[in-house]
């Protein structure tokens, strides 16, 4: 015989705090609407908004805040299954605590609006039109999201998620590779607290670029011996993955694109068109020492491009040398200072974020000095 969970015993507040979530999970469970993950969200919002303010009325209920958590638990999960842990009920307080000031209607009040909406619209019609929408992200994205600790880092990753439409996966992949750093230490302070606002905005051939760019998803070893060929075999192997790591607005047009010049014969290794800024981009793949002659090549490369394949309407076009190992001087030397090519890194595996912070914290150290 199945025996029936022990509901722990409660006084009249907590068996309030509890009627309140009760009614919401049953108001959110009862709505047919496509938006079922925009739903969970803001219901876990509002759970956490009642545990907060249950908790703020007075020193006694924070006393034994911990003992709360772990009654309502057990109380919602007897009655609603799995999903009402103590530690699900902590990261909706978490939550709740972070965003309370962005949330412009609370989600009961949504569901009440839902009931004087024309008959045949879904919830998700409303939250479509609701102003102050503030979350679009699913409730497993924002937990991983809680996890990251600065502000400014957690708010372009929320951005860049919804912008675009990142699974789970490649978000904890774009954070693990260090997205923001990288970004970050190509831009100014104003750049910098750009990307916190407003995510990666691209206007220019410079917002395209991060250094390094992060290929391990190739499955190439550092210390196996590898040849041209076979990073760009690799690559487009790979070719969603590099797309996604190239970042915005990036589409394939070819490899090994052959043109032709007094009867010479020369081959672009890849040629990527970028719709943002309406652009044909070029990569050189280099695994040895960074030349002169490479950059020069390159040069010879886009002004090919410009003179003869761009049109009137499109925009001067972008070269990348891809290396595994540049040098600054020699790259500054060898460009005028308007060149439209850039010479980037690339690394076989996840760089270090604790590494690529203090980078930042140097760089950012340094504007600073130069700034007063």
């Amino acid at each position: 015989m199945k025996k029936t969970p022990r509901i722990p015993a409660a006084d009249n507040a907590e068996s309030t705090l509890f009627a309140n979530i009760r009614t919401l999970i049953e108001s959110a469970r009862n709505t047919v609407a496509r938006g079922v993950d925009l739903v969970q969200v803001h219901t876990n919002f509002e759970i956490g908004r009642h545990i907060v303010e249950f908790e703020q009325q007075g020193e006694s209920r924070a006393e034994y805040g911990t003992q709360m958590l772990k009654n309502l638990a057990e109380r919602l999960t007897a009655e609603f299954g799995s999903g009402f842990s103590v530690t699900n009920l902590k990261l909706m307080r978490q939550f709740y605590a972070l965003h309370a000031q962005r949330m412009g209607q609370t989600a009961s009040g949504l569901f009440e609006t839902r009931t004087q909406q024309p008959i045949g619209q879904t919830l998700s019609d409303l939250l479509a039109t609701t102003k102050n929408r503030p979350f679009s992200l699913s409730w497993s994205h924002y937990v991983f999201l809680l996890g990251i600790k600065k502000s400014e880092e957690r708010s372009f990753y929320e951005i860049e998620s919804t912008h675009q439409n990142w699974t789970l996966r490649e978000l904890r992949r774009q954070f693990q590779s260090g997205l923001y750093e990288r970004l970050a230490l190509s831009r100014d302070q104003d750049g910098i607290r750009q990307l916190a606002r407003q995510g990666q905005l691209v206007s220019n051939a410079s917002d395209l670029l991060k250094e390094p760019l992060v290929l391990e998803f190739l499955g190439l070893s550092e210390q196996a011996r590898f040849s041209e060929s076979d990073l760009e075999a690799a690559i487009i192997n790979q070719i969603e993955h590099f797309l996604l790591e190239l970042g915005k607005g990036f589409l394939f047009e070819a490899r090994q694109k052959r043109f032709t010049f007094d009867d010479d014969h020369f081959f672009v290794d890849l040629v990527f068109y970028n719709r943002l800024l309406r652009c044909y981009v070029l990569i050189d793949l280099k695994i040895g020492k960074l030349t002169h002659q490479d950059l020069g090549q390159m040069q010879m490369y886009v002004n090919y491009f410009d003179r003869h394949v761009k049109t009137d309407a499109e925009a001067a076009t972008v070269g990348i040398v891809l290396c595994k190992k540049k040098h600054e001087a020699l790259v500054e030397i060898t460009l005028p200072k308007d060149a439209n090519i850039h010479a980037r890194e690339y690394q076989l595996y996840l760089p270090s974020k604790e590494e690529l912070q203090q980078k930042l914290a140097e760089w950012s150290e340094i504007e600073r000095e130069i700034d007063r």
